[in-house]
């Protein structure tokens, strides 16, 4: 073990937030060691800003909830933890774990169950990356570094601790973490890992949880390195069994709101994880709506049944949140009401609690190439700019264009042959033309065609005559789709 000096590596107790420092400091006080352990020294130690601190100590979780009362939650139970609130911070606090006394592992070698409490010097082995097993301990001032993980920080390398072949069936979940350490860091991967690291290595990733695999993938792709990570993914061979049915290539749609992704994390704003599975599904989304349009089922009907089938399928590798769902599907559906919107309905479709990411999905969209969007997107992008008298301008040119376009539309030319018109003998007698008064003097009944037709051809016809009675067409309800099909 190795004791360093924190000041030397850049890492001072007034880089750290209130929060953390306030439960370090209660269970020192309560008489137990607690130290910064994980993520947050690395990044300290690497010029980052990290996004959260974890704490670890020789207290059970019990013990820990003992200390903090009310504001802590005991949670897991393949990996129990607590979960202790400081004001609006979450701090994670895990016990130190020892090596299990009886393994209990699935077949394929994964812990099912660790909760094996043990020492500081235990604990350690236990971690996955050398670089996430270094102790700090801001009072004091020290770092612990057990397996000199300095060195490879220095030479930026992820090495695993133990037999990688081991860690990662142990919890594949690893293999994720390891991408995206190296995209995010940019570190390179020791030789030893990428022996193991195979295709058949990355089937052990069936074994866990679709719903932790759906967490997993939201730290991917909101970490502000999505572009390089999604490369990783495909050569790896872990896109396919992150993403079902998804065609593992990064398209320029996918490319550009990758880019877009990581750009708005490094300015600081917001992101929805959802957004980026509703790009990536977009093309399985369209091609499942064409299947059922092409059974005849209506456009609305086929595109609502799309999204259900593609979500579900999608359910099968990582579950996707009900409310995200909803989301994505309600993103996908603006498309439809962006592109032929009514002149009359524009300015509440601006106000739409969903406008904003489904014209960002829009926009991306035409940017990548997409000539579907007809200019749209842009259409759009400048109106929300205009005053009010300038979009009362722009709707009335967009109505003009749009009954232009309807009319141009309509119009479909047939080309009849051309025939002697005096050899055939016209159906109605054409009545000679009279001036308006003596039309409204004249108060003869109005003689339908039929009955024209009959006076003229000598032939008497009746109320119950075939040509004065509509056919009725029997349908062949075999071809007729009662709901959505399977």
């Amino acid at each position: 073990m190795h004791t360093l000096r924190a000041s030397k590596y850049g890492l001072s107790i007034k880089q750290l937030p209130s929060s953390i420092v306030e439960v370090i400091d209660a269970l020192t006080k309560a008489g137990y060691q607690a130290y910064i352990v994980g993520g947050g020294v690395r990044d300290l130690m690497l010029g980052l800003q990290p996004k959260d601190f974890d704490a670890v100590t020789n207290a059970t979780p019990a013990q820990v909830k003992e200390v903090f009362g009310r504001r802590c939650r005991i949670i897991g139970r393949r990996f129990e933890l607590a979960h202790v609130y400081i004001g609006r911070d979450l701090i994670e606090v895990a016990t130190f774990r020892a090596p299990p006394k009886k393994a209990v592992t699935s077949a394929q070698g994964m812990i099912l169950r660790d909760n094996n409490w043990g020492t500081i010097e235990q604990d350690f082995v236990r971690r996955d990356f050398s670089i996430n097993a270094m102790y700090y301990q801001p009072r004091q001032g020290v770092i612990l570094d057990f397996c000199n993980a300095i060195d490879d920080v220095k030479s930026r390398t992820l090495r695993l601790l133990g037999d990688p072949k081991t860690r990662f069936e142990e919890d594949p979940v690893r293999m994720l973490r390891t991408l995206r350490f190296a995209a995010k860091l940019n570190f390179s991967i020791a030789p030893e890992i990428l022996d193991v690291f195979t295709p058949e290595m990355t089937q052990l990733l069936r074994d866990i949880s679709p719903h932790r695999l759906y967490d997993e993938s939201q730290k991917l792709f909101t970490m502000g390195h999505l572009q390089h990570v999604l490369s990783l993914l495909i050569d790896f061979g872990v896109w396919k069994q992150l993403f079902a049915e998804v065609r593992p290539e990064v398209s320029k749609f996918i490319a550009l709101a990758a880019r877009n992704t990581d750009q708005r994390i490094q300015i600081g704003k917001t992101i929805n994880p959802a957004f980026f599975y509703a790009v990536l599904l977009w093309n399985n989304f369209l091609e499942r709506t064409d299947f059922y349009a092409a059974k005849g089922v209506v456009a609305a009907e086929a595109r609502a049944q799309a999204g259900l089938d593609v979500l579900k399928r999608q359910s099968t590798r990582t579950i996707i949140p009900r409310f995200a769902e909803t989301f994505i599907r309600e993103v996908w559906e603006m498309q439809t009401r962006l592109l032929n919107p009514k002149p009359q309905q524009i300015e509440v479709l601006a106000g739409h609690a969903r406008f904003r990411a489904g014209f960002d999905f829009l926009l991306l969209r035409e940017k990548s190439g997409d000539e579907n969007t007809q200019g749209m997107g842009q259409w759009w992008e400048a109106y929300q700019d205009m005053t009010t008298d300038e979009k009362e301008a722009a709707i009335a040119q967009y109505n003009r264009q749009r009954a232009k376009t309807r009319r141009s539309q309509s119009k479909v030319r047939i080309e009849e042959p051309e025939v002697d018109s005096s050899s055939i003998a016209p159906l109605v007698t054409e009545a000679p033309t009279r001036s308006r008064r003596s039309r409204q003097k004249s108060s003869a009944p109005v003689t339908s065609p039929a009955v024209a037709f009959s006076a003229q051809s000598g032939d008497s016809i009746d109320a119950n005559h075939p040509i004065l009675k509509r056919k009725r067409v029997q349908r062949d309800l075999s071809q007729v789709i009662f709901g959505p099909t399977q």
